[in-house]
C-alpha cells in the first residue's frame, strides 16, 4: 500500500506579497506661498527704484567705473590684506601666549586682549589719529627716536589700528582651532619622537585648519568692511572715504554710496568663493563618503569596485538631502 502525504500549506507561504511603499514626498505648499510673496516684494522693489530719479542712476554709471573709485578699491584690498595677514600673526602669537604655562606671557596676552575687544573699533582708530599729536619722539635715555614722520603716515596708522584690533579676535579663533584637536593626537605625535614645532605643523594645525578657516574667512570679508572706518583717523583714500569726497563735491550721496556697496558687493563675492574653496580643500577626508577620486583608487587597487561600496554621485546626493 502506497502512502499518499498531503502537503500542508503554511500560513505565510499562502500570504499574498505586498506592493512595494510608493513613498511620495511631502508637500509644503505654505514654502511656495511665502517665496512667490517675497519674490513679488524683491521685483517691485527692483522696479521702483530703477525708476526712481532720486537714486541718480546716471551719475552711478558714469563713476562706477572711475578712475578714482578703482584705485580707492586697491588702496581698500591693500589695507584688507595687510591687516589680516598681521592680525593673523598677531593673534597666533596671542594664541600660544594664552596657552603658556607662563603667567607673565599669559597675564600679557589676557590684558591686550581685553582692551582691544573691550573697546570699540572707531574709538580705537581715532585714537590712532590723534597719537601724532600725542608723541612726537620717543626717548629712551641713551636715543631719541623721531616716530613724527611715522606717526603723520595715514596709511601706517590704519593698518597699525585695523591690525592689532583684528588680532584679538583672531587669537580666540586659533585659540580655539587648536585646543579642539584632541589630546591624543599630540600625545602620539610625541610617541612617534616628534618635537613640539613638527607636532604643531604636522599633526595639530593640519586638523585645527579646518576649524580655523571658516571664522578667518568671515573676519576677512568684516575686516573689507571695517575698513570703512578709517575716515576716523582720518584717511579717505579707500573706497567709502574716496566715494563721500566726491558726493560732497556732487552734493548727491546717494548714487556714490551705491557705487561704493557695488564694489563692496563685488569684492565680497570673489572672498565668500574662494572661501569656499579654501574650505572643501581643509575638509578632505573629513566626510565618511568617498569622493569619486578615493573610488577610482580603490578601484585601481583591487581591480574593481568594493562590494560594500557604493557610489554616489553629487546629482543623487542633493535629490537625497532634500
Amino acid at each position: 500500500m502506497t502512502d499518499h502525504t498531503t502537503a500542508k500549506t503554511s500560513p505565510e507561504s499562502r500570504a499574498v506579497k505586498p506592493d512595494p511603499i510608493r513613498a511620495k514626498p511631502l508637500r509644503h505648499p505654505g514654502r511656495w506661498v511665502a517665496a512667490a510673496v517675497v519674490a513679488g516684494l524683491l521685483l517691485w522693489f527692483v522696479i521702483s527704484a530703477l525708476n526712481n530719479e532720486n537714486y541718480g542712476w546716471d551719475v552711478y554709471r558714469s563713476y562706477l567705473f572711475d578712475t578714482r573709485i578703482i584705485n580707492a578699491a586697491g588702496h581698500t584690498l591693500a589695507l584688507t590684506v595687510l591687516s589680516m595677514l598681521f592680525g593673523v600673526i598677531l593673534g597666533s602669537v596671542t594664541a600660544v601666549m594664552r596657552m603658556s604655562p607662563n603667567i607673565v606671557l599669559k597675564s600679557v596676552a589676557w590684558l591686550y586682549l581685553w582692551i582691544f575687544r573691550g573697546t570699540p573699533i572707531y574709538v580705537q582708530l581715532v585714537f590712532w589719529g590723534l597719537a601724532g599729536s600725542l608723541y612726537q619722539s620717543i626717548n629712551l635715555g641713551f636715543a631719541e627716536i623721531d616716530v613724527q614722520s611715522l606717526l603723520s603716515n595715514m596709511f601706517v596708522l590704519a593698518v597699525v589700528g585695523l591690525s592689532l584690533n583684528e588680532g584679538a579676535y583672531m587669537s580666540e579663533i586659533v585659540r580655539s582651532g587648536i585646543q579642539a584637536v584632541p589630546e591624543g593626537q599630540v600625545e602620539a605625535s610625541q610617541a612617534l619622537g616628534m618635537g613640539w614645532w613638527l607636532t604643531m605643523r604636522r599633526t595639530i594645525l593640519p586638523q585645527a585648519m579646518r576649524i580655523i578657516i571658516p571664522p578667518t574667512g568671515n573676519e576677512l570679508i568684516s575686516m573689507l568692511k571695517t575698513t570703512s572706518l578709517v575716515v576716523a583717523i582720518p584717511y579717505s583714500l579707500e573706497l567709502y572715504g574716496r566715494s563721500l569726497d566726491i558726493a560732497n563735491a556732487l552734493f548727491d550721496p546717494v548714487p556714490m554710496l551705491l557705487v561704493a556697496a557695488t564694489w563692496y558687493l563685488a569684492i565680497t563675492s570673489v572672498l565668500m568663493i574662494g572661501q569656499h574653496y579654501l574650505e572643501e580643500h581643509f575638509n578632505k577626508g573629513v566626510s565618511r563618503e568617498l569622493t569619486p577620486r578615493q573610488l577610482a583608487a580603490l578601484a585601481d587597487a583591487e581591480g574593481d569596485f568594493p562590494s560594500n561600496i557604493t557610489l554616489v554621485n553629487s546629482a543623487d546626493k542633493e535629490r537625497r538631502n532634500r
